[in-house]
């Protein structure tokens, strides 16, 4: 049976922790199933092992881990990590996006309507000297800054 344990890394070194962590599971052949590194989940790795002396093997000597957290973590923590959710969820009006591709890529604008059943937005360029509304699919913005 496996169990989720939470690890404390420095912020955004998570990725890197949980890059090494694999290196080192592979290499010693750890009982741990999985490693996630959440973006939301900010200074912390999620892995899923058969015990806590595999998972404190498999972080010993790796930089950027500040410990282990004591207990378990439940499935019910952890699923809500594991759902990919849609790029229109993440997006509301008023935020400035900017367009990562298609024409108007490397552009910045403002999200004026949200359609998440088409999963596209509205958008209107900030450098254009006439506010035309663009619609652009959710996936091709980057959010910049979040509100108005």
């Amino acid at each position: 049976m496996s169990k989720f344990f939470a690890i404390k890394t420095t912020v955004n070194q998570e990725r890197i922790v949980a890059n090494l962590m694999e290196l080192a599971v592979k290499k010693y052949d750890l009982d741990v199933y999985s490693i996630l590194a959440p973006k939301e989940l900010r200074g912390y790795v999620i892995v899923e092992a058969k015990d806590i002396q595999n998972v404190k093997r498999a972080i010993t000597g790796i930089p950027h881990v500040r410990g282990v957290l004591s207990g378990e973590i439940s499935l019910k923590e952890v699923e809500h990590f594991l759902t990919p959710r849609k790029a229109v969820e993440q997006i509301k009006e008023g935020y400035k996006v900017e367009i990562i591709a298609g024409p108007f890529k490397g552009e910045h604008a403002v999200v004026r309507r949200v359609d998440a059943s088409k999963n596209e937005i509205t958008v209107e360029l900030l450098e254009a000297v006439v506010p035309i509304p663009i619609t652009v699919k959710a996936d091709h913005v980057r959010v910049v800054e979040r509100g108005e």
